[in-house]
């Protein structure tokens, strides 16, 4: 006989169902929106850290406390159809501004239809609670959809999509969610499932659920260096920790032995994840990290009472909003290491002691949810399936190393500021075809985010490379997935990257080396970011490059590209020339570079050895707050 837990979902009453689709679908536009607000908050309210980061975070956290206000609101009128009244408004909100998105691009009004989106969004989460929902079923059903439908799309948001299918996409889901939201029934409710939300949102944007990160993860294989993985390996990668964090949510959770392996798995994922820089640690934590977090979900749902109870689901409210505080506080906290300087390992750590805590706090089972195994194949079909939409199908090719060898090498070295422009948008194919025009050989590129949270979890360096058709090779600076890269497709001998010492700067820094064959002999490049320390000059960064570059090139022809932070006439340009690296530009000034609407000075340098530049030009695309330069290279 079949167990009645199994049947439990197919015999239930058909309104059951819009509870779950309500609350997947509005987590669902809650992640989409988060990913245009925080980096809205960086480039636009920020602008690049030129705004006190105490301002900022001030700014940022008042979205996150206003929303506390409507929990006595709606918990006032109990679960009742006027607390419903509350979360279908603030519903409506969340709806219109995530449309609107995708129309208002750029500056203050992109910032502020952004802002006052979470806001409406985080009183739907808070009324929502308050009247009662299947959080602990419904959200991690909308963070696996998130997940999917950002695989899907290579990582860049329906936003930043310009193609005619977005807003008819968004149209769909945004009217999903208010036809059910408008059907849905007050209901039990869960004050840990609430609370998890903004913890689990966290860690399944930084490793648990990202698309980013699995490509990341694949691409470094076992070598520093990161490179470009085999297509579709990394989509069916992510469908794999989207089919084991939904089997946690929804499958049996059978006592303590259970609920203590996961809670150590979670935390041994984010121990992994903050100590990670390079091969290896991405991997792990996403596998470690996907099911934990699924059965923190389920844990949750065993506390769930028998009947909906008032007082019950004000607390329900509260712990929904303390749950996305944490969320705000562990973002700013982790990032802002970047430009503050202090140690940020702790914090994904301390973000998973939530869903710990709550798989330890006691040791009861739960069941599996019911889902027929024909919804259950069903469901990992998707799961397998959409992130292939993703998939690059056209790898690039590598190409002779004569061709074109009577023209010299041609080069382009662009700041891309992890993709956002001077007004805070998110332009990739902009960037492309203002580097594309130039039909460079070799690229190289700084301020690559490959995955932050902060930024929309986005992957610059991919969706670059596969614009342009090239091959990829990254090396890791701030964190595993922050850095520098070199594109591609002239055959490469040999790849290798070194950190650079911090002298008090707080980001962090490296040189790639990547050696490449053209015209029938090899040269070597060197892509790096410098940071400055505060006050000074980089002289001991300048220094380990030039070392590094000096063993790495050996007797090749060796150059030296990327924002040096640094101008004509320093100490440290000087010391690059005591150490044999000519200033490739000097013939041809001014070439200013920074900032990239009105470049007044140039940070953003060619250094050679061996070759000299020709036709050095720069662009004028306004895709990051740096202009491109390009040049020959004889």
């Amino acid at each position: 006989m079949t167990p009645p837990s199994r049947l439990s979902f197919a015999r239930t009453d058909s309104r059951v169902p819009a509870p779950l689709l309500s609350t997947a679908a509005g987590t669902l536009l809650l992640v989409d929106l988060l990913r245009v607000w925080l980096p809205s908050i960086i480039t636009i309210f920020g602008q690049a850290a030129s705004t006190p980061a105490e301002l900022m975070g001030a700014f940022a956290l008042l979205w996150f406390l206003v929303p506390f206000a409507v929990v006595p609101l709606a918990a006032r009128w109990g679960a009742g159809r006027h607390a419903a009244t509350v979360a279908l408004a603030a519903g409506a909100g969340l709806v219109a501004a995530r449309f609107a998105l995708l129309f208002v691009h750029g500056g203050q009004a992109q910032l502020y239809v952004a802002s006052i989106g979470l806001l409406a969004g985080l009183s739907w989460l808070a009324a929502t609670a308050v009247r009662g929902g299947p959080a602990a079923v419904g959200v991690p059903v909308g963070l696996a959809a998130a997940a999917l439908q950002h695989a899907a799309l290579r990582t860049v948001d329906l936003t930043w999509q310009s193609r005619w299918w977005a807003a008819p996409l968004v149209a769909a889901e945004c009217l999903v969610f208010i036809w059910y939201q408008r059907r849905t029934p007050p209901g039990r409710t869960s004050a840990a499932a609430w609370f998890l939300v903004g913890p689990a949102m966290l860690l399944a944007g930084m490793f648990a659920l990202s698309p980013a990160v699995a490509t990341v993860a694949l691409s470094y294989g076992f070598d520093p260096v990161a490179t470009t993985p085999p297509p579709a390996v990394p989509e069916l990668l992510l469908g794999l920790a989207v089919v084991g964090f939904l089997a946690g949510a929804t499958g049996p959770l059978r006592g303590r032995f259970e609920r203590v392996a996961a809670a150590v798995t979670i935390v041994a994922a984010a121990i992994v994840f903050g100590l990670s820089h390079g091969p290896g640690g991405l991997f792990v934590a996403l596998l470690l990290g996907c099911g934990a977090l699924g059965w923190a979900f389920r844990a949750a749902a065993a506390d769930t009472p028998p009947e909906p109870d008032a007082g019950r689901n004000a607390r329900s409210g509260y712990a929904a909003l303390a749950g996305m505080l944490v969320f705000a506080v562990a973002a700013v906290a982790y990032y802002a290491a970047y430009d503050l300087g202090y140690p940020n390992q702790w914090v994904p750590v301390a973000v998973a002691l939530a869903p710990a805590w709550i798989l330890l706090r006691s040791g009861a089972g739960a069941p599996a949810t019911g889902v027929p195994w024909r919804t259950g194949l069903a469901a990992v079909a998707v799961c397998l399936l959409v992130p292939l939409l993703g998939a690059t199908t056209t790898p690039p090719v590598e190409r002779a190393d004569a061709a074109g060898a009577d023209r010299g090498l041609r080069l382009a070295a662009y700041n891309i500021r992890m993709g956002f422009g001077l007004d805070g948008t998110f332009r990739p194919a902009a960037a492309a075809r203002a580097i594309a025009a130039s039909d460079p050989d070799v690229v190289v590129l700084s301020e690559v985010d490959r995955a932050w949270v902060l930024n929309g979890g986005h992957d610059d360096l991919r969706t670059l490379a596969t614009r342009l058709g090239m091959r990829y090779w990254f090396a890791p600076a701030a964190d595993a997935v922050w850095g520098d890269a070199v594109l591609t497709n002239l055959p490469v001998t040999a790849a290798e990257t070194v950190r650079l010492s911090a002298v008090g700067a707080p980001t962090g820094a490296q040189a790639l080396g990547v050696v490449v064959r053209f015209g029938g002999r090899e040269i070597a490049v060197v892509s790096t970011h410098i940071q400055p320390p505060p006050d000074a000059e980089p002289l001991v960064q300048v220094g380990e490059i030039a070392a590094f570059a000096t063993r790495f090139g050996g007797d090749r022809p060796t150059f030296i590209a990327g924002d040096l932070n640094i101008e004509p006439g320093d100490a440290a340009m000087r010391a690059f020339a005591d150490a044999g690296y000519a200033d490739g530009f000097a013939a041809f000034r001014p070439v200013r570079t920074f900032p990239a609407d009105k470049p007044v000075k140039q940070i953003d340098h060619v250094l050679v050895r061996g070759l000299t530049c020709a036709e050095v030009s720069v662009g004028t695309a306004v895709t990051s707050d740096h202009a491109p330069i390009f040049t020959t290279l004889r």
